[in-house]
């Protein structure tokens, strides 16, 4: 039997990835031999206020950088994920228990939003109407506004951070990630990617925790917004207390899949789907 290294993942602050020897460590395992495959920092609110504040201090030089050169920043990711695809592919089953094709899917995914946030130049036009009244014309432009914290799920450890992440870097903004603690060896290989493709220091940051460390992100005063993907319940009390500090909130809860079947549809299709929705992507489908 041959044994997977083990990888100590880091918080990423400022441009360098840091091991968080002061916080208490949790094991990865592979779900399909529990054998340890890295160990991840639960991080508390003094790595979360490093974080943020690298990503304060980077924000007003990212945000004059022309939007032109920041999406040449995503094409180059694009095309470094591209040569990665299979491995990344593979580092993901290991980590979270789904089949390689069905990971390989989702670093697909993953790289088709890159590629659609590399648009930028084109998706923060603005709008000109002349001559809303007279002498009067309306303008409207689309402006970076600041620091966004962006929490995700294990579900899907590679493509929801990058339904997040890269659009809000190429808008400006600079970003907080905090990955779910359960399989956050593989984006850990992304940013990795990300920071080859040319993305300052600062501009995107990692910190790794659990409840304490959202907290802290959703709190801090310099978090301008935030993004969530995980349950209808945390969803609500995040949105909530986001929302009570006056900050940007995109909170996505839990979906259904629901399957209509109709009188005359196929039996063995229906069977099929039924069986794909429910066991899929390691029952996360």
């Amino acid at each position: 039997m041959t044994t997977t290294p083990r990888t100590q993942v880091g918080n990423y602050i400022a441009g360098e990835w840091l091991p968080g020897d002061a916080c208490e460590m949790l094991p990865v395992t592979d779900p399909a031999t529990a054998e340890t495959l890295g160990t991840v920092p639960l991080s508390g609110r003094t790595e979360v206020a490093r974080a943020v504040a690298a990503a304060h201090a980077a924000f007003p030089a990212w945000r004059r950088t022309p939007v032109p050169e920041r999406a040449r920043v995503l094409f180059r990711l694009k095309s470094l994920l591209d040569e990665h695809h299979d491995d990344l592919a593979a580092s993901l089953s290991r980590e979270h228990g789904k089949n390689v094709a069905e990971t390989w899917g989702e670093v697909q995914r993953g790289i088709e939003n890159v590629e659609h946030a590399a648009g930028m130049p084109t998706l923060m036009m603005g709008d000109t109407l002349e001559d809303i009244a007279r002498g009067v014309d309306c303008e409207t432009v689309r402006q970076p506004v600041g620091v966004f914290a962006v929490i995700t799920p294990y579900n899907f450890p590679v493509m929801i951070p990058l339904w997040f992440w890269p659009y809000a870097v190429a808008a400006g903004n600079t970003v907080v990630l905090k990955p779910s603690e359960q399989d956050p060896l593989t984006h850990q290989r992304v940013v990795e990617v990300a920071v080859r493709a040319g993305l300052p220091p600062g501009v995107l940051n990692v910190v790794h925790g659990r409840k304490g460390a959202v907290e802290a992100l959703i709190d801090h005063p310099d978090v301008a917004g935030v993004s969530f993907v995980g349950s209808s319940a945390v969803a609500k009390s995040l949105y909530a207390r986001a929302g009570a500090a006056g900050k940007r909130v995109q909170a996505l809860g839990g979906a259904k899949n629901h399957m209509i079947v109709l009188p005359d549809a196929d039996p063995a299709m229906v069977a099929d789907a039924v069986v794909g929705s429910v066991f899929g992507s390691a029952g996360q489908r």
